[in-house]
């Protein structure tokens, strides 16, 4: 059975964000880091490896260790895991050691290059070059010397680890599939029970007996006070304590306060806390009372453990399904559901609770029967487990839940849970124990440890609530989101573990990440790319915060337009982010000069791609610094009209009359036609046609209409308004009139007012504006007839 000490370290690991890293205290001690060139440079591998600051002696004789290790079959798994955490701590060191002379070997590697490039054969160089070329080339191999080793010995460790954790493996399949006793002789379980008994009268035996030797000695009235306070101490907290935090519970989800979930949370964990310090205090005063033997003490000591089981049971039972004083019920179940979820939650916290005591107890009595014992604790919590999957997918496929990812998750868990359930207890009849307890014991425990993620994603609603005060929006706000996403990534690792995966399994993953990959020449690690996010991040938002001071506070006390400043607050901000872009590869050591041909390669493969985005982009940085248009300037292209709003790097955003947006290319504005209508001002003519009766005195229309046009405010009168008459239309005389304006935005407003005026004057003179009409001519109008009917 897994300790329960597993799940805590799941809780604490989830709670904390992170996981501890585990190092084997009886390994060797690290080797010292600190590496200084000598003067003179040994060419013998040992001396060169040593310049690093490995112990090559020490470094040899474990790789040795580990060599022969693996070729002893009788090899015990725990020597291997030993050898295998020094391996891993020589490997680290070994990977620091290929960094030692980085900065002179850099140093010589620019003055070769400074050299120039090597003569071809059968070319000559001037003597002094040459000489000077061999110099630094002999050099350079010196010191890449160790470099080239360490690595060398790191291949060496990487793959003594490889060949450790595959035979590790292999053992552990082969202890899975180790067939044990089989339940079906009737001679082992009582074999199995009768050491179980024999323990517990033993133990029984030795605390009667240092109870009757108290008596006799009066002993007693030394320990027994104390030990009679702390029982009592216990007893009111373990049936008192719980009572007491529900009722806090109850209090505070009976007020309607922000943050009322975090609250809740946070005193629903005193269930736990109060209960398990009253298991500690009894098993105090059970050892101040000095009436427990060897066996009893053993068996006290897996008290507080095992009780943690029932414990954490009912407190996930409360904070899922119900019954601890909130309102919790973060799955939506029916309230048919939650009374059977949490009876079943705390039945299986009680029979986990049992197997772990039973553990203990079979250990004691060194039984080598335990598979036996804990076969009736299996099937128990096979079926437990059964009946809580079928009722996870009655949940889900019921008709009052929507059908949506999450519940389609629950429904495959609930699946699988019933699946588990059936082939546990299936091993453990057919003798195979260590492979139902590694099927059963975990399908639990990731129960467990989901829903605690669930309720950690929940408290992080319940947090940004708390501090922002908005209770509707905190759902679908992107920080309660992408914590929930973090926590869902660190439980991979905490399930992992539940699952048998081993420390060292996981650390060796997290070797393989810091180590990066190789591109030709070069390995590109995390360390480059944390470098990179960090003065990226930091360059750009140096660059925002110079755009905003610039926008606000300096360019509106310049002589600039709007326009104006729009341009250089834009340029310097495309200007920032490619400055930090390089920056940021220049300080993380990334040498894009390897990538030169593969980026050259896919250059013209994205070039014939993204053609008419890279096009817009250049003509976007074209309309930024040439400014044909700027933001609030009325423009008309491809038959649209409208106000521009925004400029960017690939298209430009104008607002029509109507208040709709549209999105123009930036290649349409700097190759197309574009009317700008307040460019550099906001003067525009307006062209008001009007036609007027044949036989009225064009002369009189002449006046009136130059008397409406500069009598209008918007009309500039330092060009006078113009009126012409254009010609002899089919139906009227025409007149035009071509006036300039003050604001060309006004220019549709200005128009309707000309033309109520016109039609005001018109009238009270007479002037009849005419409308088409036709005249019809009937051609031998005899020759029509009636029709006979």
């Amino acid at each position: 059975m897994k300790p329960l000490r597993a799940i805590f370290l799941a809780v604490g690991m989830l709670v904390a964000g992170s996981f501890a890293t585990a190092q084997d205290t009886g390994s060797t001690t690290e080797p010292e880091q600190q590496i200084e060139t000598p003067a003179v440079l040994d060419t013998s591998p040992n001396v060169a490896l040593g310049q690093t600051g490995i112990d090559v002696e020490a470094w040899t004789s474990v790789a040795i260790a580990a060599e022969e290790a693996l070729q002893n079959p009788n090899s015990t798994d725990f020597a291997l895991e030993r050898l295998r955490n020094e391996l891993a701590t020589w490997r680290d060191a070994l990977l620091d050691a290929q960094s030692v002379n980085s900065a002179r070997i850099s140093t010589v590697s620019a003055q070769l290059s400074a050299l120039g490039a090597a003569p071809e054969e059968g070319a000559e160089e001037a003597a002094a070059i040459a000489n000077r070329r061999a110099e630094l080339n002999a050099q350079l191999d010196e010191l890449q010397a160790p470099v080239v080793l360490a690595q060398e010995s790191y291949a060496r460790a990487n793959g003594l680890i490889s060949e450790i954790d595959s035979t590790l493996r292999a053992s552990e399949a082969r202890r899975l599939g180790t067939r044990g006793e089989s339940p079906w002789v009737l001679a082992n379980w009582g074999t199995a029970f009768a050491a179980v008994a024999s323990t517990l009268s033993s133990a029984w035996a030795e605390t009667s007996a240092r109870v009757a030797a108290d008596a006799v000695n009066g002993d007693w009235m030394a320990t027994y006070p104390a030990a009679s306070l702390l029982f009592a101490l216990a007893l009111a907290l373990l049936v008192y304590g719980r009572r007491m935090v529900m009722r806090v519970q109850a209090t505070i989800s009976s007020r309607d306060t922000i943050g009322r979930g975090f609250w809740l949370f946070v005193i629903s964990l005193g269930q736990i806390a109060v209960p398990y310090i009253g298991v500690l205090l009894l098993v105090a005063a059970a050892k101040a009372g000095e009436m427990l033997g060897y066996r009893g003490q053993l068996i006290a000591n897996a008290i507080p453990d095992a009780s943690l089981y029932v414990i954490v049971a009912y407190w996930l039972s409360g904070r899922f399904f119900g019954g601890d004083g909130g309102t919790a019920n973060p799955l939506a179940m029916d309230s048919d559901y939650l009374g059977k979820g949490r009876r079943l939650t705390r039945e299986i916290g009680w029979v986990l609770a049992l197997g772990a005591i039973t553990v203990v107890i079979a250990d004691i009595g060194g039984s080598q029967s335990t598979s036996i014992l804990l076969l009736p604790i299996e099937i128990l919590v096979a079926v437990f487990l059964f009946q809580f999957g079928v009722l996870i997918k009655r949940h889900c496929s019921g008709d009052n839940t929507e059908a949506n990812s999450r519940n389609r998750v629950y429904a495959f868990i609930g699946q699988a849970a019933v699946l588990i359930a059936i082939v546990g207890p299936v091993l453990g009849i057919a003798g195979y124990g260590i492979a139902s307890q590694s099927l059963l014991y975990p399908a639990v425990t990731t129960l467990a440890v989901l829903g605690l993620v669930l309720l950690l994603q929940r408290l992080v609603v319940d947090l940004y609530i708390l501090f922002t005060g908005a209770p509707d929006s905190a759902g679908d706000a992107l920080i309660p989101v992408l914590i929930g996403f973090v926590l869902l990534l660190i439980a991979v690792p905490v399930l992992a573990l539940v699952w048998g995966a081993r420390e060292a399994d996981l650390l060796e993953l997290w070797t393989r990440f810091r180590e990066g990959f190789q591109i030709g020449d070069t390995r590109i690690s995390p360390t480059d790319f944390i470098t990179f996010a960090f003065v990226f991040g930091a360059g750009y938002a140096i660059t925002r915060f110079v755009q905003g001071t610039l926008r606000a506070t300096v360019l509106p006390k310049t002589r600039m337009d709007i326009g104006g400043q729009n341009a250089v607050v834009s340029g310097l901000g495309y200007l920032g982010i490619f400055l930090a872009a390089v920056i940021a590869i220049t300080t993380a050591g990334i040498d894009l000069s390897n990538l030169a041909i593969v980026a050259g390669a896919l250059s013209v493969g994205i070039g014939f791609g993204l053609q008419t985005i890279v096009q817009n982009f250049v003509s976007g940085i074209i309309l930024l610094i040439e400014r044909p248009i700027s933001e609030g300037d009325w423009i008309e292209v491809n038959s649209q009209m409208g106000v521009v709003r925004d400029i960017s790097v690939r298209a430009t955003r104008i607002e029509t009359f109507d208040r709709r947006d549209v999105i123009i290319p930036n290649a349409d504005l700097v190759s197309g036609q574009v009317t700008n209508w307040t460019r550099g001002n906001l003067v525009g003519r307006i062209i008001v046609n009007v036609g007027v009766a044949y036989g009225t005195d064009t002369h009189r229309v002449e006046e009136i209409l130059t008397e409406i046009a500069e009598a209008h405010p918007m009309v500039l009168l330092s060009q006078p308004p113009a009126v012409l008459f254009t010609g002899f239309g089919a139906d009227s005389l025409d007149f035009e009139i071509r006036a300039l304006l003050r604001d060309v935005n006004f220019m549709h407003l200005t128009k309707s007012e000309i033309h109520h005026e016109i039609a005001k004057r018109f009238a009270a003179e007479g002037i009849e504006i005419p409308f088409a009409q036709r005249d019809l001519w009937i051609r031998n109008p005899e020759s029509l007839r009636p029709i006979e009917e």
